[in-house]
């Protein structure tokens, strides 16, 4: 027998199941995660914490670099939080459906 918060659970996922697998809308959605990895790299980067890091960066490192470099892991980190979270969920989902034919 399932619980009312099953049944919501099934309604809900077997309507939107297809829409959270598009990966543009992880990309869009996962950002906030990806941006709490991205965002303290850049902090280390403008900090300047260690002097002879930032001489060296100043003379041999081209920014361009470093942004692309930060776009990749946001949306990296982005995708694959939101995948897994899809995955997560389509797992419960399945032990349900499971757990509702016995």
């Amino acid at each position: 027998m399932l619980t009312n918060e099953e049944k919501e659970f099934l309604i809900y996922w077997e309507a939107n199941r297809t829409s959270r697998k598009k990966v543009f809308r992880q990309w869009l959605v996962g950002i906030p995660m990806g941006l709490l990895i991205g965002i303290p790299i850049l902090l280390n980067y403008i900090s300047g914490w260690d002097k002879r890091a930032t001489m060296v960066a100043g003379s041999q490192f081209n920014p361009l670099v470093l942004l692309f470099a930060l776009v990749v892991i946001v949306s990296f980190t982005a995708i694959f939080y939101k995948q897994h979270q899809w995955d997560q969920l389509e797992q419960r989902y399945r032990e349900i459906k499971a757990k509702e034919e016995k």
